[in-house]
């Protein structure tokens, strides 16, 4: 066990969590103006109509099977009867190469249009062209894993034997470094690019994932009541004001 895998595998995932964290706390603090996605929905609407909801769904979609896969112990699911191959054929192929691909899909339409359309262009930071580059990597690396597990099929790289572990291990502050040495390069640089994608988390746009507006889905529904008794259906606009109302106004 070298030490670059003691740093890579046992000293940087925390480092990633206290800037992570640290930076998201100084910025709702120090920049709280800043706190926002800064649509540019006024400037383009049909493909961010059609790439937005790709890519969060997508989102969802991913971020629930690497729970999944990461926090549930393969011992449990067998424990219910789910084999190994039932795992990989449900989660790789049927859920994860989808949810992949429709979340990469929207991530390129909607880089796509900010190359394309120039108000959206100049609307661009290096701040964002850097995350897009990140958010890109990350994605394709992810997609990448996936499919060559999938076609590898039950004989490829279980990642649930060693890489599941090691992030778990993570939370105990016991960290198993030596569960990572034999990872294939293709994880490590998927897990690495996604390490240095949190780190720059809270300092692009990507910060308003963290208020994301949750609490509509649970909030009560808003009833609409009439003024002073008026019926629906009246009339609408302003009442016109006569002259003698003015003149009584100017007394």
């Amino acid at each position: 066990m070298s030490i670059l895998d003691i740093f890579l595998w046992g000293v940087l995932p925390y480092v990633v969590v206290v800037i992570l964290v640290g930076g998201t706390i100084w910025r709702y603090k120090y920049d709280q103006f800043g706190w926002t996605t800064r649509s540019s929905q006024f400037y383009e609407s049909k493909l961010l109509k059609f790439a937005s909801p790709l890519f969060h769904y997508g989102m969802l979609g991913v971020f629930g099977g690497h729970v999944v896969g990461l926090m549930i112990p393969q011992s449990w699911t067998e424990a219910v009867g789910i084999t190994e191959d039932m795992y990989h054929i449900g989660g790789a192929l049927i859920m994860g190469i989808p949810f992949g691909l429709v979340t990469l899909l929207g991530l390129i339409v909607m880089v796509f249009r900010r190359r394309t359309n120039k108000s959206v262009f100049a609307a661009t930071t290096v701040n964002d062209k850097i995350m897009y580059v990140l958010l890109m990597a990350t994605i394709a690396f992810g997609m990448a894993v996936t499919v060559i597990s999938a076609f590898q099929g039950p004989h490829g790289h279980n990642y649930r034997a060693d890489i599941s572990p090691w992030f778990r291990s993570l939370f105990i502050f016991q960290p198993e470094v030596s569960l990572m040495h034999d990872v294939p390069l293709e994880f490590k640089i998927h897990i690495i690019s996604a390490f240095v994608l949190f780190i720059l988390w809270p300092f692009t746009r990507l910060v308003h994932a963290f208020t994301a507006p949750f609490h509509y889905l649970f909030r009560p529904y808003i009833v609409y009541r009439s003024r002073g008794g008026e019926k629906p259906g009246g009339r609408r606009g302003w009442d016109p004001v006569g002259t003698s109302d003015r003149e009584s106004l100017l007394k």
